[in-house]
């Protein structure tokens, strides 16, 4: 696996060896994970259905999963929380598709050295070229060889925002109801 915007840090990329054949066995694919540090560490894992988008009880069905590979695997010496989200509107963008998927898009990205005097260029997706993600800066297009990246994320725009909407409705996956139900129970306490 060349690819370290799944997984950067050694022990993560030993985690994603674990993890992906699980989570690709129940029909997702893995978008990136991460083992945080702080008083108890937190293994952060970002799944999505092939065709995009995660429902909660998916999460639980990884999480469930997960675990039971991780306790028998066990690299983790140390205690952890485990938590499965799906990537966010403003996700981070770890494999050579999304870059593809979301062309068009605005997003900020970073390489890992210099690249003509800077690290970080933000600007409009242009797709990719070979093993190039091509992006639209103030300067012109600019061709990134992926393996450069460090890190990549879409920016959160209105219009970002009214796509995923619009997505998660032709998918059926919002339900406007139970959104106007919660707005209604939490207005009343006021």
């Amino acid at each position: 696996m060349t690819n370290d915007l799944i997984a950067k840090a050694a022990i993560d990329r030993r985690l994603a060896e674990i993890i992906t054949p699980v989570i690709e066995d129940m029909g997702y694919e893995l978008v990136r994970v991460r083992l945080m540090g702080g008083k108890t560490h937190t293994l952060q894992i970002m799944a999505e259905k092939p065709s995009g988008g995660i429902e909660v009880d998916d999460c639980a069905e990884i999480s469930n999963a997960v675990s039971a590979v991780l306790d028998v695997e066990d690299p983790i010496t140390d205690a952890y929380t485990l938590e499965v989200s799906s990537p966010g509107i403003d996700r981070p963008l770890t494999r050579l598709k999304d870059f593809e998927e979301f062309e068009g898009y605005e997003a900020k990205l970073e390489t890992s050295e210099l690249i003509g005097g800077r690290k970080r260029f933000k600007g409009v997706l242009a797709g990719v070229e070979d093993d190039e993600v091509l992006i639209n800066i103030d300067e012109g297009t600019v061709g990134l060889k992926f393996d450069w990246l460090a890190d990549a994320k879409l920016v959160l725009t209105d219009e970002l925002i009214k796509e995923m909407l619009k997505a998660r409705k032709a998918a059926g996956a919002l339900n406007e109801d139970a959104f106007d139900e919660i707005e209604t129970e939490g207005s009343e306490e006021d």
